[in-house]
């Protein structure tokens, strides 16, 4: 009897001793990390790997940081690699009443903030394109340039408010249905259908509000033209990877943009980092390169 007891509390001791152990592995190893937007939000991100400068990668209108999962491997073993959720998309908050760009560009300025990077690449994917160059204008000091994914083609889009009202009006009628309408239009058939029904069914799952704000409000600039004059204000090189499913004018972008190069990844469409990685990482490293200035001439 009193060997097991003497056994009992020496398991007692050893299982005390590796609870504490455990316990002082941080959380934040395990789960992402939260940051405060300007005006309250929090917004969720994740960091992986280490290396400077940091690559951060915006999502796209209805996306979230999940659509960058076939880009964190590859990068994170030269880069810190930080993804970001938007207010209003993937795990951060939604009680804004407009999402505006200007917005979602401090969502991603907080962001760089706390994670205490000081030399930064933006990458943004489609509606992240404006975003990226929103957040670059309210910190200069910290963006080394930015980069578009299938964005950014043309930011003197000559686009009218009645053409705007037909192409979110099956959005406002209907909005499951007319997402995946317009989700799919961006797409080419697939050798991975399963992809390509995940990314339909994910983005038209999407909480209408923000999505018909997020819409509105960035495509309002192309009608403004504050698109363009956005650029004249982000004095940065810019570099996109494109698919070549639309037409572009980098002589107009050219016109207020610092710099502007654009790779092309043929026969691809608006999905390309997704089911196009193996061609889309080592050009997205290419236009890194031509940022930092360490890519051959």
């Amino acid at each position: 009897m009193m060997e097991k007891r003497i056994c009992g509390r020496k398991y007692f001791i050893v299982t005390a001793v590796l609870l504490l152990c455990l316990c002082t592995v941080p959380a934040y190893a395990l789960w992402p990390f939260t940051a405060v937007s300007d005006d309250g939000t929090s917004i969720s991100y994740e960091v992986y790997g280490k290396g400077d400068p940091a690559l951060v990668f915006i999502h796209g209108w209805s996306c979230d940081a999940r659509y960058w999962r076939a880009q964190v491997p590859y990068f994170e073993k030269k880069y810190k690699v930080v993804t970001v959720d938007l207010a209003g998309h993937g795990h951060s908050g939604s009680g804004r009443s407009r999402y505006t760009m200007k917005a979602f560009g401090e969502d991603v300025a907080a962001v760089v903030k706390a994670t205490d990077a000081h030399k930064v690449i933006l990458v943004g994917h489609s509606m992240g394109g404006i975003v990226i160059a929103e957040a670059a204008r309210l910190m200069p000091d910290r963006v080394l340039g930015l980069i578009g994914v299938d964005t950014l083609q043309n930011i003197e889009y000559p686009l009218t408010r009645e053409e705007l009202e037909k192409m979110m009006a099956p959005l406002k009628q209907d909005f499951q249905a007319g997402c995946r309408a317009f989700v799919q239009s961006m797409m080419l058939p697939s050798k991975d259908p399963r992809l390509s029904e995940w990314i339909v069914a994910d983005m038209s799952a999407a909480r209408p509000d923000t999505a018909l704000s997020a819409m509105n409000e960035m495509m309002a600039l192309y009608i403004s033209g504050d698109a363009a004059r956005l650029f004249d204000a982000v004095r940065l090189p810019v570099v996109c990877v494109n698919a070549d499913l639309w037409p572009g004018n980098p002589e107009a972008n050219r016109r207020h943009m610092l710099s502007h190069e654009v790779i092309t990844i043929k026969g691809a469409d608006h999905f390309l980092m997704m089911n196009r990685p193996n061609e889309f990482n080592p050009a997205l490293e290419k236009a890194v390169k031509k940022i930092t200035g360490t890519g051959k001439p």
